[in-house]
Protein backbone atom coordinates (compact mmCIF):
# COMPACT_ATOMS: atom_id res chain seq x y z
CA UNK A 1 0.00 0.00 0.00
CA UNK A 2 2.98 2.21 0.50
CA UNK A 3 4.36 2.07 -2.99
CA UNK A 4 1.46 3.67 -4.71
CA UNK A 5 1.44 6.64 -2.46
CA UNK A 6 4.99 6.91 -3.26
CA UNK A 7 4.32 6.78 -7.06
CA UNK A 8 1.26 9.26 -6.79
CA UNK A 9 2.93 11.49 -4.46
CA UNK A 10 6.27 12.08 -6.54
CA UNK A 11 4.06 12.71 -9.58
CA UNK A 12 5.71 16.49 -10.88
CA UNK A 13 2.57 19.41 -10.53
CA UNK A 14 2.30 21.72 -13.45
CA UNK A 15 3.22 24.52 -11.34
CA UNK A 16 6.94 25.64 -11.36
CA UNK A 17 8.08 24.87 -7.69
CA UNK A 18 7.09 21.71 -5.94
CA UNK A 19 4.47 21.69 -3.06
CA UNK A 20 6.52 21.07 0.05
CA UNK A 21 3.89 19.25 2.03
CA UNK A 22 3.89 16.94 -0.66
CA UNK A 23 7.54 16.58 -0.34
CA UNK A 24 7.48 16.29 3.31
CA UNK A 25 4.73 13.44 2.85
CA UNK A 26 7.15 11.90 0.66
CA UNK A 27 9.66 11.72 2.75
CA UNK A 28 7.61 10.73 5.42
CA UNK A 29 6.73 7.55 3.08
CA UNK A 30 10.10 6.70 2.52
CA UNK A 31 11.09 6.51 6.06
CA UNK A 32 8.49 4.38 6.78
CA UNK A 33 9.13 1.70 4.24
CA UNK A 34 12.47 1.65 4.61
CA UNK A 35 11.49 0.94 8.66
CA UNK A 36 9.14 -1.65 7.79
CA UNK A 37 12.00 -3.46 5.45
CA UNK A 38 14.43 -3.64 8.22
CA UNK A 39 11.78 -5.11 10.41
CA UNK A 40 10.94 -7.23 7.81
CA UNK A 41 14.61 -8.70 7.43
CA UNK A 42 15.22 -9.12 11.16
CA UNK A 43 11.75 -10.65 11.98
CA UNK A 44 13.16 -13.30 8.81
CA UNK A 45 16.93 -14.44 9.61
CA UNK A 46 18.27 -16.15 6.49
CA UNK A 47 18.36 -19.67 7.50
CA UNK A 48 21.57 -21.94 6.87
CA UNK A 49 20.76 -24.61 3.96
CA UNK A 50 19.81 -28.17 5.24
CA UNK A 51 22.20 -30.84 3.65
CA UNK A 52 20.96 -33.17 1.54
CA UNK A 53 18.72 -36.25 3.19
CA UNK A 54 20.92 -39.42 2.05
CA UNK A 55 19.43 -41.80 0.33
CA UNK A 56 18.88 -45.06 2.67
CA UNK A 57 19.03 -47.87 0.16
CA UNK A 58 16.74 -51.00 1.48
CA UNK A 59 18.09 -54.17 0.19
CA UNK A 60 14.66 -56.78 0.35
CA UNK A 61 14.90 -60.56 -0.97
CA UNK A 62 11.52 -61.86 -1.80
CA UNK A 63 10.24 -65.30 -2.88
CA UNK A 64 7.31 -66.80 -4.19
CA UNK A 65 4.59 -68.08 -1.67
CA UNK A 66 1.16 -67.38 -0.70
CA UNK A 67 1.94 -64.84 1.97
CA UNK A 68 4.27 -62.37 -0.67
CA UNK A 69 2.12 -60.15 -1.97
CA UNK A 70 0.28 -59.65 2.07
CA UNK A 71 4.08 -59.19 3.35
CA UNK A 72 5.11 -56.98 0.49
CA UNK A 73 1.87 -54.73 1.19
CA UNK A 74 2.47 -54.18 4.77
CA UNK A 75 5.85 -53.25 4.45
CA UNK A 76 5.78 -51.08 1.93
CA UNK A 77 2.96 -49.07 3.85
CA UNK A 78 5.92 -48.59 6.16
CA UNK A 79 8.48 -47.56 3.37
CA UNK A 80 5.81 -44.86 2.00
CA UNK A 81 6.41 -42.73 5.04
CA UNK A 82 10.19 -43.13 5.29
CA UNK A 83 11.29 -39.97 3.03
CA UNK A 84 14.31 -40.66 0.38
CA UNK A 85 14.30 -44.17 0.21
CA UNK A 86 14.85 -46.21 -2.66
CA UNK A 87 13.79 -49.89 -2.23
CA UNK A 88 15.70 -52.68 -3.81
CA UNK A 89 13.45 -55.85 -4.26
CA UNK A 90 15.06 -58.89 -5.12
CA UNK A 91 13.49 -61.93 -5.61
CA UNK A 92 14.86 -65.66 -5.93
CA UNK A 93 13.68 -66.54 -9.01
CA UNK A 94 14.95 -67.27 -12.73
CA UNK A 95 13.04 -64.15 -13.76
CA UNK A 96 10.76 -61.27 -12.68
CA UNK A 97 7.44 -62.17 -11.84
CA UNK A 98 4.25 -61.07 -12.71
CA UNK A 99 3.01 -60.14 -9.28
CA UNK A 100 5.73 -58.60 -7.76
CA UNK A 101 6.79 -56.24 -11.24
CA UNK A 102 2.47 -55.04 -10.62
CA UNK A 103 2.64 -54.57 -7.12
CA UNK A 104 5.95 -52.55 -7.69
CA UNK A 105 4.82 -50.56 -10.15
CA UNK A 106 1.77 -49.33 -8.07
CA UNK A 107 3.38 -48.73 -4.88
CA UNK A 108 4.57 -45.31 -5.17
CA UNK A 109 7.91 -46.09 -3.86
CA UNK A 110 11.49 -45.25 -5.61
CA UNK A 111 12.54 -49.05 -6.23
CA UNK A 112 14.83 -51.14 -8.65
CA UNK A 113 13.65 -54.51 -9.28
CA UNK A 114 16.40 -57.47 -9.74
CA UNK A 115 15.96 -60.86 -9.71
CA UNK A 116 18.21 -64.27 -8.86
CA UNK A 117 17.72 -67.63 -8.27
CA UNK A 118 19.34 -70.09 -5.09
CA UNK A 119 21.13 -72.62 -6.47
CA UNK A 120 19.11 -75.84 -5.63
CA UNK A 121 21.99 -76.99 -3.13
CA UNK A 122 21.45 -73.82 -0.88
CA UNK A 123 18.07 -74.16 -1.32
CA UNK A 124 15.79 -75.36 1.98
CA UNK A 125 14.07 -78.42 1.46
CA UNK A 126 10.51 -79.09 2.73
CA UNK A 127 10.61 -79.84 6.17
CA UNK A 128 13.85 -78.19 6.67
CA UNK A 129 14.12 -75.86 9.75
CA UNK A 130 14.70 -72.62 8.63
CA UNK A 131 18.25 -72.03 10.66
CA UNK A 132 19.82 -74.88 8.90
CA UNK A 133 21.19 -72.38 6.01
CA UNK A 134 21.50 -69.16 5.31
CA UNK A 135 18.68 -67.69 3.34
CA UNK A 136 18.52 -64.49 1.12
CA UNK A 137 23.15 -64.78 0.37
CA UNK A 138 22.33 -64.30 -3.23
CA UNK A 139 19.29 -61.91 -3.20
CA UNK A 140 21.65 -59.55 -1.15
CA UNK A 141 24.11 -59.73 -3.12
CA UNK A 142 22.87 -58.79 -6.38
CA UNK A 143 21.35 -55.67 -4.75
CA UNK A 144 25.06 -54.78 -3.49
CA UNK A 145 25.70 -55.77 -7.55
CA UNK A 146 23.31 -53.32 -8.51
CA UNK A 147 24.55 -50.79 -6.24
CA UNK A 148 28.11 -51.07 -7.23
CA UNK A 149 26.88 -50.63 -11.14
CA UNK A 150 24.87 -47.94 -10.56
CA UNK A 151 25.27 -45.59 -8.01
CA UNK A 152 28.58 -43.11 -8.04
CA UNK A 153 31.42 -43.38 -5.51
CA UNK A 154 30.78 -39.70 -4.16
CA UNK A 155 27.13 -39.85 -2.88
CA UNK A 156 25.76 -40.21 0.36
CA UNK A 157 23.45 -42.97 1.35
CA UNK A 158 23.14 -45.83 3.65
CA UNK A 159 22.28 -49.57 3.05
CA UNK A 160 19.89 -51.47 4.95
CA UNK A 161 19.02 -55.62 4.46
CA UNK A 162 15.19 -55.25 5.62
CA UNK A 163 13.33 -59.13 5.15
CA UNK A 164 9.58 -58.87 3.96
CA UNK A 165 8.04 -60.30 7.35
CA UNK A 166 10.10 -58.24 9.88
CA UNK A 167 8.61 -55.03 11.73
CA UNK A 168 9.84 -51.83 11.86
CA UNK A 169 9.25 -48.40 13.50
CA UNK A 170 10.01 -45.35 11.53
CA UNK A 171 12.46 -43.91 14.04
CA UNK A 172 14.60 -46.64 13.17
CA UNK A 173 14.90 -45.37 9.41
CA UNK A 174 16.26 -41.96 11.02
CA UNK A 175 18.52 -43.23 13.55
CA UNK A 176 20.41 -45.21 10.66
CA UNK A 177 20.02 -42.48 8.07
CA UNK A 178 23.84 -40.63 8.96
CA UNK A 179 25.79 -43.60 9.82
CA UNK A 180 29.67 -43.34 8.55
CA UNK A 181 30.89 -47.00 8.43
CA UNK A 182 28.42 -49.68 10.36
CA UNK A 183 25.74 -48.52 12.84
CA UNK A 184 23.84 -51.32 15.35
CA UNK A 185 20.77 -51.44 17.54
CA UNK A 186 18.80 -54.40 19.08
CA UNK A 187 16.56 -56.43 17.37
CA UNK A 188 13.61 -58.08 19.26
CA UNK A 189 12.30 -61.65 19.38
CA UNK A 190 15.24 -63.04 17.73
CA UNK A 191 17.06 -66.12 18.63
CA UNK A 192 15.19 -67.06 21.04
CA UNK A 193 14.98 -64.38 23.07
CA UNK A 194 13.59 -61.03 24.06
CA UNK A 195 15.83 -59.15 22.24
CA UNK A 196 19.59 -59.40 21.34
CA UNK A 197 21.43 -56.18 21.55
CA UNK A 198 25.25 -54.71 21.39
CA UNK A 199 26.71 -53.67 24.94
CA UNK A 200 27.95 -50.33 25.16
CA UNK A 201 30.42 -48.33 27.49
CA UNK A 202 31.40 -45.34 27.19
CA UNK A 203 30.01 -45.34 24.09
CA UNK A 204 31.46 -47.98 22.16
CA UNK A 205 29.97 -51.75 21.60
CA UNK A 206 31.93 -53.71 24.05
CA UNK A 207 30.38 -57.02 23.58
CA UNK A 208 26.78 -58.52 22.50
CA UNK A 209 23.90 -59.71 24.25
CA UNK A 210 22.78 -62.90 22.58
CA UNK A 211 21.90 -66.94 23.43
CA UNK A 212 23.96 -68.47 20.84
CA UNK A 213 27.68 -68.31 20.26
CA UNK A 214 28.44 -64.98 21.34
CA UNK A 215 32.50 -65.76 20.14
CA UNK A 216 31.23 -65.02 16.78
CA UNK A 217 33.01 -62.15 14.67
CA UNK A 218 29.65 -60.08 15.00
CA UNK A 219 26.58 -61.68 16.43
CA UNK A 220 24.37 -59.40 15.11
CA UNK A 221 20.98 -60.46 13.48
CA UNK A 222 20.33 -58.69 9.62
CA UNK A 223 18.14 -56.83 11.07
CA UNK A 224 20.25 -55.08 13.43
CA UNK A 225 22.97 -52.96 11.63
CA UNK A 226 23.09 -50.66 8.86
CA UNK A 227 25.66 -50.22 6.52
CA UNK A 228 28.07 -46.49 4.76
CA UNK A 229 26.94 -46.35 0.57
CA UNK A 230 30.30 -45.15 0.38
CA UNK A 231 32.02 -48.16 2.58
CA UNK A 232 30.49 -50.77 0.47
CA UNK A 233 31.59 -49.16 -2.54
CA UNK A 234 35.72 -48.25 -1.67
CA UNK A 235 35.09 -52.43 -0.48
CA UNK A 236 33.69 -54.12 -3.64
CA UNK A 237 34.80 -57.67 -2.04
CA UNK A 238 32.58 -57.09 1.04
CA UNK A 239 29.81 -59.68 -0.05
CA UNK A 240 27.64 -62.38 1.88
CA UNK A 241 28.95 -66.22 1.28
CA UNK A 242 26.22 -68.67 0.67
CA UNK A 243 28.49 -71.42 2.45
CA UNK A 244 28.69 -69.29 5.77
CA UNK A 245 28.24 -71.71 8.80
CA UNK A 246 24.74 -71.26 10.31
CA UNK A 247 24.38 -68.23 12.34
CA UNK A 248 27.97 -66.75 10.58
CA UNK A 249 26.18 -64.77 7.33
CA UNK A 250 26.42 -61.55 8.73
CA UNK A 251 29.72 -61.61 9.88
CA UNK A 252 31.00 -62.65 7.08
CA UNK A 253 29.74 -59.65 5.26
CA UNK A 254 30.81 -57.25 7.87
CA UNK A 255 34.01 -58.92 8.74
CA UNK A 256 35.65 -56.86 5.97
CA UNK A 257 34.55 -53.71 6.40
CA UNK A 258 34.61 -52.76 9.94
CA UNK A 259 35.96 -53.53 13.54
CA UNK A 260 33.92 -53.65 16.53
CA UNK A 261 35.00 -50.71 17.73
CA UNK A 262 34.24 -48.75 15.03
CA UNK A 263 30.74 -49.71 15.45
CA UNK A 264 28.07 -46.74 15.52
CA UNK A 265 25.30 -47.87 18.02
CA UNK A 266 22.22 -45.88 17.76
CA UNK A 267 19.06 -46.14 19.08
CA UNK A 268 19.60 -44.38 22.89
CA UNK A 269 23.44 -46.24 22.87
CA UNK A 270 21.51 -49.84 22.10
CA UNK A 271 18.54 -49.68 24.92
CA UNK A 272 15.19 -49.36 22.61
CA UNK A 273 13.97 -51.96 20.53
CA UNK A 274 12.63 -50.22 17.07
CA UNK A 275 12.71 -53.62 15.03
CA UNK A 276 11.06 -56.90 15.22
CA UNK A 277 11.93 -60.40 13.60
CA UNK A 278 8.24 -61.28 13.28
CA UNK A 279 7.32 -64.46 11.40
CA UNK A 280 3.57 -64.74 9.39
CA UNK A 281 2.47 -67.72 9.94
CA UNK A 282 2.23 -70.21 7.30
CA UNK A 283 -1.45 -70.20 6.04
CA UNK A 284 -3.38 -73.65 6.26
CA UNK A 285 -4.96 -74.71 3.07
CA UNK A 286 -6.55 -77.86 3.76
CA UNK A 287 -9.95 -76.82 2.72
CA UNK A 288 -8.87 -75.07 0.08
CA UNK A 289 -7.09 -78.57 -1.49
CA UNK A 290 -10.51 -80.54 -0.60
CA UNK A 291 -12.23 -77.66 -2.64
CA UNK A 292 -10.03 -78.50 -5.51
CA UNK A 293 -10.20 -82.27 -5.41
CA UNK A 294 -14.06 -81.81 -5.85
CA UNK A 295 -13.61 -79.29 -8.74
CA UNK A 296 -14.73 -76.26 -6.62
CA UNK A 297 -11.52 -74.50 -5.16
CA UNK A 298 -10.68 -70.84 -5.82
CA UNK A 299 -10.11 -69.29 -9.00
CA UNK A 300 -6.61 -69.04 -9.76
CA UNK A 301 -6.63 -65.75 -11.48
CA UNK A 302 -7.54 -64.00 -8.31
CA UNK A 303 -4.24 -63.02 -7.15
CA UNK A 304 -3.79 -62.60 -3.33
Amino acid sequence: SLLPQLINCGQRCDCTEHDLAKDRTISRLREKLHSLLEQTKKAEPTKPLKPPLPTIYVITPTYARLVQKAELTRLSHTFLLVPQLHWIVVEDSPHRTGLVSEFLSHSGLAFTHLHVATPHERKLQEGDPSWLKPRGAEQRNEGLRWLRENIRSQEGGVIYFADDDNTYSLQLFEEMRWTQRVSVWPVGLVGGMRYERPIVEQGHVVRFHTGWRPSRPFPLDMAGFAVSLRLVLANPEARFDGDAPMGFLESSFLQSLVTMEELEPKADLCTKVLVWHTRTEKPKMKREEAMQKQGLGSDPAVEV
